[in-house]
């Protein structure tokens, strides 16, 4: 079948803003697209129309509309994420012997969409269409630390909205900076005691095509009985099984 080169402007359109923090001028669509500007108004004009997109006149700029909503409603119910996911989450809690899950950010929480608990080990609270902070997850920390920064600040505004559950934990903006910084630095996130005491995890991001973070992939394990070089290896282990996810939604490498 040959290419059908407005249908692919108008995804090309969609994901652009999709990706933005917040709505964006025509002319910025336009510029980074390399469309002329002329198609992206009649585009924009089409699914503002259709309810895909919203424009704001007094700021003269474009943003998702409430259709886009639905989209996303009719992904989560047809959960293909999970099911391309299930297996090698599997697959890694048999190598491991650990429990594992994924999870996707929602607001600014995790969301988990695939659980799969190792034979004796500790029981979790988190569980699939459970809700937790993502900024004391090792799964939200992994996708908020591959975000960009404007979109974590609007996720989190001020201080107040940071939570705790077991009274450890970032408590302030700067220190939730730090601990995405480091979790940058490492490769993988991590959390210690922050969701269930005598609990840790660590995780890795799954990506789509674009690079963008669309989840998180975590093993939990008793905090003293998995120390240096074992936690090393299992944080390698996620790493390979995010990264085996990623290439199953289109991610290159």
């Amino acid at each position: 079948m040959g290419d059908v080169p407005a249908a692919r402007s108008v995804l090309r359109v969609l994901g652009y803003l999709a990706a933005q923090a917040g709505p964006s001028p025509a002319a910025a669509v336009a510029h980074h697209l390399g469309l002329p500007r002329s198609t992206v108004y009649h585009l924009l004009s089409v699914l503002a129309d259709e309810g895909y997109v919203v424009h704001l006149p007094e700021d003269h700029r474009y943003g998702l509309g409430t259709a886009t909503l639905s989209l996303g409603s009719a992904y989560a119910r047809q959960a293909p994420l999970a099911r391309l996911a299930r297996p090698v989450v599997a697959h890694l809690v048999e190598s491991t012997r650990e429990s594992a899950h994924l999870a996707v950010l929602h607001g600014r929480e995790v969301l988990y969409l695939v659980e799969q608990r190792a034979p004796h080990r500790p029981s979790l609270v988190s569980d699939v269409d459970v809700r937790l902070p993502a900024h004391l997850t090792a799964s939200g920390r992994a996708v908020l630390a591959r975000l960009p920064a404007a979109q974590v600040r609007a996720l989190f505004p001020s201080a107040s909205i940071l939570t705790d559950r077991t009274g450890v934990g970032p408590r302030t903006l700067q220190a939730l900076r730090a601990v995405l910084r480091d979790a940058r630095r490492r490769g993988h996130a991590v959390e210690d005691g922050e969701v269930t005491d005598g609990l840790s995890s660590v995780a890795h991001p799954v990506v789509d095509h674009t690079g963008y973070p669309v989840a998180g992939i975590a093993l939990t394990f008793r905090s003293d009985d998995v120390t240096g070089a074992r936690r090393e290896a299992l944080a390698a282990a996620v790493g390979r099984a995010a990264a085996q996810v990623s290439r199953r939604l289109g991610a290159s490498g």
